[in-house]
Order: structure tokens, then C-alpha cells, then sequence
């Protein structure tokens, strides 16, 4: 059952709502626009809030969905933690869409949220703090994510090693990111 779980959260992951929408709303697949990312962050540079908010959102569902699922099944928090990495996964490396995805945030927001939401208050709080100081959404990102790691540490052990992968996948995928904010180039709000 572990592993169904995991592979239908891979491929509830691997749904790209950026691009979905932008295909039913006609804008444009934002792989090829903005940063080039399908994550919320550049649809509201490329579509709009209401694009940007409906996406963000269906990333925050596919990555809740699959750990809600695994609890009312019973898994423990490591499993469930595991199941829910499978969607992060399916939005990073997405089936569908050539394997093409996104950077995980909002699907780990998602996750995160199924599995101990104070700690997913702290990184919602934490990003929104940076992002305002900053407007920089990657910088956001990569401050919020791995300091939700002593918090689960503390009181969620059993999530912190799957969540340790997360946030090294995380930083992975913010590479570039990271390039341009060392070099001064990165973009901001």
C-alpha cells in the first residue's frame, strides 16, 4: 500500500497546474516565459495573480492531499513524510511534461502543512518576512525551507530525514537562483 501511495503521489505531483492553466487560459507555457519555472512565483510575473494564486494553490493541494491520505490510511509520520516527498517529486521531475517541473515550494508548503503545520506557519511566516525585506522569492525560499528543520527535529523526528532530503532538493533546484544572487542578478519584485 506504501508504495501505490507513493506512486500515485508522483503522479498527482507531476501535474503542472502553471502549465495546465496557462494551456485553458492561453497565455502561454511559462517554461518558455519569466524565469522560466512552472511554479505560482512566475505565473504571476507571466499570467497574473489570478493564475499565479489558482496555481499556487493546486501546488499546495497536490502536496497536502497525498500526506492526508497516508495519515487516514495509517502510515506513521515517516511514511507519510515519504509519500508526500513523491509529490514534491512529481512537481520537480513532473511525467507529463518531459520531466520539466518546478522548483517544490508550494508542494512542500503542501506537505508540510499535512504533516505538522506549525512548522509549515513557520516557513509560510518566514518566507513572507523575507520576501517583503527582500522581494526576492528564491531567497525566500531557500531561508524558509531548511529552518523548519530543528522545529521538526524537535518535535517531529520521524519527518526529518525525508524533510532533509526535501530542502537539499530544494536548494538543488534553486541552483541557478542562487548563481545570480551571488553575481547580483537575481530577480525581484
Amino acid at each position: 500500500m506504501f508504495w501505490l501511495l507513493a506512486t500515485l503521489a508522483y503522479l498527482l505531483g507531476s501535474l503542472s497546474f502553471a502549465i495546465l492553466l496557462s494551456r485553458l487560459f492561453g497565455t502561454g507555457d511559462p517554461r518558455a516565459q519569466g524565469s522560466g519555472n512552472p511554479g505560482a512565483t512566475n505565473m504571476l510575473r507571466v499570467a497574473g495573480k489570478k493564475l499565479a494564486i489558482l496555481t499556487l494553490l493546486g501546488d499546495l493541494l497536490k502536496g497536502l492531499l497525498p500526506v492526508l491520505v497516508a495519515r487516514y490510511c495509517g502510515f506513521d509520520i515517516q511514511q507519510q513524510a515519504w509519500i508526500g516527498l513523491a509529490a514534491v517529486l512529481g512537481h520537480l521531475y513532473p511525467l507529463y511534461f518531459r520531466f520539466r517541473g518546478g522548483k517544490g515550494v508550494a508542494t512542500a508548503a503542501g506537505m508540510l502543512l499535512g504533516l505538522y503545520p506549525p512548522a509549515a506557519l513557520l516557513a509560510i511566516c518566514v518566507w513572507l518576512l523575507t520576501f517583503y525585506l527582500t522581494r526576492t522569492s528564491s531567497l525566500a525560499a531557500l531561508i524558509a525551507t531548511p529552518l523548519t528543520l530543528p522545529l521538526l527535529a524537535w518535535q517531529q523526528p520521524g519527518a526529518l530525514l525525508p524533510m532533509t532530503v526535501l530542502t537539499g532538493l530544494i536548494v538543488w533546484r534553486h541552483r541557478g537562483n542562487l548563481r545570480d544572487l551571488f553575481a547580483g542578478r537575481e530577480r525581484h519584485f
